[in-house]
């Protein structure tokens, strides 16, 4: 029986699970829960970003948007799934690993075999293949280039990119101009530099969180040779990065309002920004060597991410409550 409730958990955190709980899940929540569905929200913010902007030049095309979403959300799935296969196989979730403390590594803990979680990656990447061949059908030959750039990068990702500190760079590439300027162009047939631009206001978010969780397991990632940003720049530059990136992100979002990309409406997003603070206080120390009293009970050992996290998801909400503003007034 579907286990709605368990569908919501997974799509709103890292819900963690025993064997016995695994084994009465449906199908549905095995595949979110392995798949990492939460993040997937972001993939998701940064189509329907690129669906607004068409929509506010007057090349909105619902069919399109529908398929580049299912095709982008299916590839991040694909990505998750090879990340946990390959970090199997190469020993890193061994020996409790931090990535194995906050959720289920399906694999190493024996929730799904190493054959069965290939087969879920083999599904589910196939089935994004199958609407990017759609798209391509649709759109032409040149959405090829964005299929191939969007495999090199779920294949590639994590071996070896992550391995020699270009995980995070191919982060802010991915979430902003390949997944935003690329959707916008499916959609509405042209590339747009402002919009590749554009989307750095957004992309900067998830690779803020991406940071936070290398930090996060900066000494577990040392010890096992994966040589991440945060390994190779060490905890106290890192963090100073990812407050660069925040405040960069804000930046960015001004910058475009004062040049006229963006209408003042769009500035409801800074509503997120009192918020900051809190991720100033987090993101100014060293990371604790322990959960701190008042940290809810399920969060640790994630502490730098989950302040991203958190920050990213009200940022977010508020700059597409701010552009569906923007667009009504600039289509208005």
């Amino acid at each position: 029986m579907p286990n709605v409730t368990m569908w919501g958990r997974a799509l709103a955190g890292m819900p963690r699970v025993d064997r016995a709980q695994w084994d009465g899940l449906d199908v549905v929540s095995r595949w979110l829960i392995a798949t990492r569905s939460a993040v997937i929200v972001m993939t998701f913010v940064s189509s329907a970003f690129a669906g607004l902007l068409a929509v506010r030049a007057g090349r909105f095309d619902l069919q399109l948007w529908l398929l580049v979403t299912l095709g982008l959300c299916l590839a991040h799935a694909t990505n998750n799934l090879l990340n946990d296969l390959t970090d199997y196989w190469k020993g890193v979730d061994a020996d409790n690993y931090f990535r194995t403390q906050y959720g289920p590594q399906t694999v190493q803990e024996g929730f799904l075999s190493p054959a069965r979680l290939g087969l879920y990656a083999a599904l589910t990447g196939a089935a994004a293949l199958a609407v990017g061949a759609c798209l391509v059908w649709l759109r032409g030959d040149a959405v090829l280039w964005l299929l191939g750039a969007g495999a090199f990068f779920v294949l590639f990702y994590t071996f070896p990119l992550k391995y020699i500190g270009m995980g995070e760079p191919a982060v802010l590439v991915v979430w902003g101009p390949l997944m935003v300027g690329g959707a916008y162009y499916v959609i509405t047939g042209e590339w747009s530099n402002d919009v590749a631009v554009a989307s750095l206001v957004y992309a900067l978010g998830p690779t803020a969180v991406l940071f936070g969780k290398h930090i996060d397991k900066l000494e577990a990632d040392r010890a096992k040779g994966i040589r991440t940003l945060p390994v190779l720049l060490g905890e106290r530059v890192s963090r100073a990065v990812v407050l660069g990136m925040l405040v960069a992100q804000v930046a960015v979002l001004l910058w475009l309002v004062a040049t006229g990309f963006f209408t003042p409406a769009v500035l409801v997003a800074l509503l997120a920004t009192p918020s900051l603070r809190r991720v100033w206080r987090v993101y100014r120390a060293p990371r604790p060597d322990g959960p701190p009293p008042d940290l809810p009970e399920g969060v640790w050992p994630m502490w730098f991410v989950a302040t991203a996290f958190w920050y990213n998801r009200k940022f977010g909400g508020w700059f597409l409550l701010g552009l569906l503003a923007d667009v009504a007034l600039t289509r208005l």
